[in-house]
């Protein structure tokens, strides 16, 4: 199973960001979008997992979810990887707060347990809005002032966290929630 931890964002918030990106879909760009209902917030990708070791992943976000009490992540600024000209990945920014950054680093230390290798790059929390072709560089012109022209911003509060099963298809991924921790209150 294809497998990662994440922060699934309400149905009030998604259809929000779904109508604020609306002008970035209107663009007739070499992007497939990603589905309202994928949107979340990737803490730790944990890529192809046997299903005997689900216990102990199960075992880890518990533990840190009962020792992370709720707090709010800020939502502002959409941007692209690796770069705006010439776009892998489209998003809307998450900050990355103190809270979320203990709350992933909980989570690399308790996975560590659990034989996960812990993540070397650095975390740039963000929302997938969608994944662009491959294809050259003036295919997206003039998309960073279409972002720039963008306003949003807002906060979610964080109450879960969800261990996902992402399931590949020619329309893209599906998602799964296979289970959930609340965070303590």
């Amino acid at each position: 199973m294809r497998l990662f931890i994440g922060l699934n964002l309400p149905k009030k918030e998604r259809q929000w960001i779904c109508r604020r990106a609306k002008a970035l879909r209107e663009r007739e760009l070499p992007v497939r979008w990603v589905d309202i209902d994928s949107y979340h917030v990737t803490l730790k990708f944990l890529g192809d997992v046997r299903s005997d070791r689900l216990a102990g992943i199960e075992e880890a976000i518990t533990k840190v979810g009962q020792a992370t009490k709720t707090f709010s992540i800020r939502l502002s600024g959409f941007g692209a990887f690796p770069t705006i000209r010439r776009p892998r990945l489209i998003w809307l920014g998450v900050g990355a707060s103190p809270e979320l950054r203990c709350l992933k680093q909980d989570l690399e230390w308790a996975l560590g347990d659990h034989g996960f290798e812990a993540e070397t790059r650095a975390f740039h929390p963000h929302i997938t809005l969608g994944r662009a072709d491959e294809r050259g560089a003036g295919e997206f012109r003039g998309l960073d002032e279409v972002m720039a022209g963008l306003e949003f911003s807002g906060d979610v509060k964080v109450r879960t966290i969800d261990l996902m099963r992402s399931q590949m298809s020619k329309d893209g991924a599906r998602y799964s929630v296979l289970s959930r921790a609340k965070l303590a209150t």
